[in-house]
């Protein structure tokens, strides 16, 4: 069976975590975007506190900041952080997560008890193919987990609380960060980079064992608004023009090989998401995103032609657009601090890990706190099928994720 390293409470604690609901809002205009996330923050405090971390906070928007002081002997060692966020995915349901644990695995399809058609299933979940033998943990069924990004939250918890019940390890100071609204590409909106007093961090949320990311795609959202002209449907004959149609016409006319059920890798997307409307105007909501910055607009340029085609086919209707920054590559920021980088490569190392690297197909709060002057790449958390009700962590995974944090710390201050 395998035994940490660096014994701690990881597990209690997320246990314990996953059973607040923190789900996020996109539809809320707070911030954060839901009252129930402060409820977990302000335990989290607490917890720092109780653990003896320094300059324990919690601002008016509801982050968390708390140092671990600096056990070495220099004076010179960077200040590094690191950060995860409370919130859940409002893709599924995050009140009343009810954690199982499955004791030594034996490679079997999981069924969760309280979805029949929610099973877990080894020939659909190539990650689970190490992890025969292992604890893992899961939900009902009735819910997600949350190990997006709880896991994260826990691993940070007790990595800090590792440190401060060992000072006989030298490490420089440490900040660590909780945030909210990071599943709603809110989290870093609030986020005070000066007042975090960090050279550099590194968000917990990642997947698989061993896992460093730094880089992500580039993000757009852009919004399509067709406009037609209605009237009453008894007299429309050379009248009416439906925004409905050439919305429909729209959506069937965008390329198959730019759409995120068409491409994988290193290839970008243009992917409608949401629309609303009638036939007198039809709005789409839509993202763009590409590892090139530079090759968002080829998508936003594919995206007006075919919404130039759509109108072509039905007169008298037009289309505006509404595009908007949303985030950009990590990886245009981090390779100007290649010490960041590196420095996260050992750790995982001298954790007995291998390194994978590899690219986000998405974004992180990284993404844009590399870009506000923070520094920012993704390690795992052993997080894996994030915002579904088969989510599911690696209790080993987990231990490896805190045994990295505390690598990371001593490789800072060796390096100083």
């Amino acid at each position: 069976m395998f035994k940490p390293r660096y014994p701690t409470d990881v597990v209690e604690r997320f246990l314990r975590y996953v059973t607040y609901d923190t789900q996020s809002d996109e539809s809320s205009e707070s911030f954060p975007s839901t009252k129930k996330q402060l409820v977990l923050l302000t335990s989290l405090k607490e917890e720092l506190e109780a653990l003896g971390l320094e300059d324990v906070t919690m601002d008016e928007w509801g982050y968390v900041f708390a140092t671990v002081p600096s056990t070495s002997s220099k004076d010179n060692v960077p200040t590094i952080g690191w950060l995860a966020h409370v919130d859940t995915s409002p893709e599924m349901p995050g009140g009343g997560v009810e954690p199982i644990v499955h004791e030594a695995w034996n490679g079997d399809d999981i069924e969760l008890p309280d979805a029949p058609d929610a099973v877990l299933r080894r020939s659909e979940n190539p990650a689970l193919e190490e992890q025969i033998g292992q604890d893992l943990i899961t939900a009902s069924g009735a819910t997600l987990l949350g190990a997006d990004n709880k896991a994260g939250v826990a691993e940070v918890v007790a990595a800090a609380g590792f440190l401060m019940a060992h000072p006989e390890l030298e490490h420089g100071p440490i900040r660590v960060g909780f945030t909210p609204d990071e599943e709603i590409g809110r989290g870093a909106n609030h986020f005070d980079v000066e007042r975090f007093g960090a050279s550099c961090a590194y968000t917990v949320d990642g997947e698989n064992l061993g896992e460093l990311q730094f880089e992500t795609f580039s993000a757009d959202g852009l919004v399509a608004v067709f406009k037609g002209r209605n009237c009453h449907p008894g007299f429309a004959e050379g009248k009416l023009v439906n925004a409905l149609k050439a919305a429909g016409a729209f959506l069937a006319g965008l390329p198959a090989e730019r759409s995120p059920e068409g491409t994988s890798g290193r290839r970008g997307f243009a992917h409608p998401y949401a629309i609303e409307g009638g036939v007198e105007d039809v709005r789409i909501r839509m993202i763009l995103r590409d590892f090139d910055t530079a090759a968002l607009d080829a998508h936003e340029a594919a995206v007006r032609a075919a919404a130039k085609d759509a109108c072509d086919t039905f007169p008298g209707a037009t289309v505006e657009f509404e595009r908007s920054v949303q985030y950009r590559n990590m990886r245009e920021i981090l390779e100007d601090y290649p010490e960041v980088v590196e420095n996260a490569r050992e750790a995982i190392r001298r954790a007995d890990l291998e390194l994978r690297e590899s690219a986000v197909r998405g974004g992180t709060d990284g993404s844009r706190l590399s870009f506000m002057g923070l520094p920012t790449p993704n390690v795992f958390a052993g997080e894996h099928n994030f915002h579904s009700r088969l989510e599911w962590v690696s209790v080993r995974d987990m231990h490896k994720a805190v045994e990295t944090l505390v690598e990371l710390a001593r490789v800072w201050e060796e390096r100083a």
